[in-house]
């Protein structure tokens, strides 16, 4: 970041433990009026449970900026490497009744 203005600048800190990251390869997402949920879970083959890794709540503003982001991201990752292919018959669909629906 450049800015002439030192104050302005958000200094951002990445524990060691948050840095190692959590393996998640299903996301069920669910909102209110105020608030999306996002529970991002991690499905096992072969087993009946899947249990949620982690779990973010976003303002209805943070969450269009998240897929905003998201977007341009997937966008500059096509263009590097490629389309990425959905294979839409064997994709995960949000389990309805999930007990985090909100």
């Amino acid at each position: 970041m450049n800015n002439e203005n030192p104050t302005n600048q958000l200094q951002i800190e990445l524990s060691d433990e948050v840095a190692q990251g959590t393996y998640a390869n299903l996301a069920v997402i669910t909102h209110s009026s105020s608030e999306f949920i996002v529970d991002f879970i991690r499905v096992m083959p072969g087993l009946p449970k899947a249990g949620v890794k982690s779990r973010v709540i976003l303002t209805p503003e943070h969450a269009k900026r998240l897929m905003r982001a998201l977007e341009d991201n997937v966008r500059k990752y096509e263009n590097s490497f490629g389309p990425i292919r959905l294979n839409e018959e064997n994709s995960m669909q949000p389990i309805p009744g999930f007990a985090g629906e909100a």
